[in-house]
């Protein structure tokens, strides 16, 4: 462990070390992690390091007992993964986008639900914090919660409004020096051991998405209370719930930035959020195909191992291709956020391209293991269960396709 901590700040200093000039990758040395430049590649095998030692080997059975990985993310903030790309001065690694997608990438094929509880509280939780926030609300809310010991949640989604963000029923009043919060939140992950959230309400109905607000609401307030944790297909050491709030009083310095800023907000989080989500899917899919390839060889039929079958070669050459291409499009979009560039289609390229990935390296490697790919005693039907909820989450498929042909018209307009 304690190497494996030298390692994250060697690589974290290698890359505040460089100027500007020095850091900044060319989008055509983008081809591989051999090709990138050493600190990544440190970052990289660090990761994995440590995802092999303490992530492989638990994973199954936080899947299997719902079990949130306290240990493990408490470790992995003691790395800086739970803010790796927070300010120093904040309590963060400090390093670039590219950075956390590639030790995003890593976390997840160790256990997707602790990939997903650092995409969480790295991209929508202290992302918008230290965008947005303030001082004081920085130092209150970004830097306690930095260290693994502590996770922040991210509440958009309604009910009723899933994937139409801009349809808030959550209402925020002002009343003297606070504003009163209506309003139910669903499908939050996080929200059981969350002791902060970014929440979206309504605070002008006749403005519609601009009379949207977002506050930083601590767990503790009276009237903020969470519903059932919801029973799910994957991911399950990380819980899902609603949040209530039921005439919640939340001090109006908790404001995120303006009022009626909220939709604006949400938006940007979530187009940095999908690089989150895009590695957690990338890690997804290469450990299914790691299993799918360490199978074959060991399994014999036929008088020779599997791997030597054309049938199964093609399955592994579509598995690698729909892999490697989605990483080059989840990398290219952090080189983008990265470098300042707009983002928005490419990180929408990325999620759609690399959940999809996820979805069928995952299928074809239970079709690569057959009847041992179908029982919990190997990882891939894990892996496949862990798969469906990244073309879901943070902006389903279909939504992600609105916003790459939308962005596509405007540009070629």
């Amino acid at each position: 462990m304690i190497s494996v901590r030298k390692n994250i700040f060697r690589a974290s200093a290698l890359l505040r070390s460089k100027s500007r000039s020095q850091c900044t990758i060319k989008s055509r040395s983008i081809a591989s992690l051999s090709t990138l430049p050493e600190q990544y590649q440190m970052l990289q095998k660090t990761c994995r390091d440590f995802a092999d030692n303490e992530l492989v080997p638990n994973a199954q059975k936080f899947d299997r007992e719902h079990l949130y990985p306290k240990e493990q993310i408490a470790k992995m903030g003691e790395l800086g993964l739970m803010a790796i790309s927070v300010a120093e001065k904040y309590g963060g690694t400090g390093l670039d986008y590219l950075a956390y997608a590639i030790a995003m990438e890593e976390i997840s094929r160790g256990c997707a639900s602790a990939g997903v509880i650092m995409s969480v509280n790295n991209s929508l939780y202290l992302g918008p914090l230290e965008k947005f926030g303030n001082e004081e609300q920085k130092e209150k809310f970004v830097t306690p919660f930095t260290q693994g010991t502590k996770v922040g949640c991210f509440a958009l989604s309604e009910p009723g409004n899933g994937s139409d963000a801009g349809a808030a029923s959550t209402t925020a009043v002002l009343k003297g020096d606070h504003y009163v919060l209506n309003g139910t939140k669903c499908w939050i992950t996080n929200g059981y051991e969350a002791e902060s959230c970014v929440v979206f309400a309504t605070t002008d109905k006749n403005l519609k998405h601009k009379g949207i607000s977002a506050f930083i609401v601590p767990k503790n307030l009276p009237g903020f209370s969470l519903g059932k944790k919801e029973d799910k297909l994957g991911i399950r050491g990380s819980s899902t719930c609603s949040l209530i709030f039921e005439d919640c009083q939340i001090p109006k310095e908790n404001l995120l930035g303006q009022p009626g800023m909220g939709f604006k907000i949400a938006m940007q989080t979530l187009d940095a959020g999908r690089i989150g989500i895009a590695s957690q899917a990338l890690g997804i899919a290469q450990a299914s195909l790691e299993c799918a390839v360490d199978y074959s060889n060991k399994r014999m039929a036929f008088g020779k191992p599997i791997s030597k079958l054309q049938s199964i070669q093609n399955k592994i050459a579509d598995m690698a291709l729909q892999l490697e291409s989605a990483r080059l499009l989840t990398w290219r979009a952090a080189f983008l956020k990265d470098n300042h560039k707009p983002f928005t289609k490419e990180a929408a390229m990325a999620k759609l391209a690399a959940s999809e990935a996820a979805t069928f390296c995952s299928h074809q490697a239970i079709q690569v293991l057959g009847g041992m790919g179908y029982v919990t005693d190997m990882p891939a039907e894990r892996h496949y269960r862990d798969a469906r909820i990244t073309e879901i989450y943070e902006g389903t498929s279909e939504i992600q396709k609105l916003v790459i042909a939308g962005n596509v018209l405007k540009e070629m307009s």
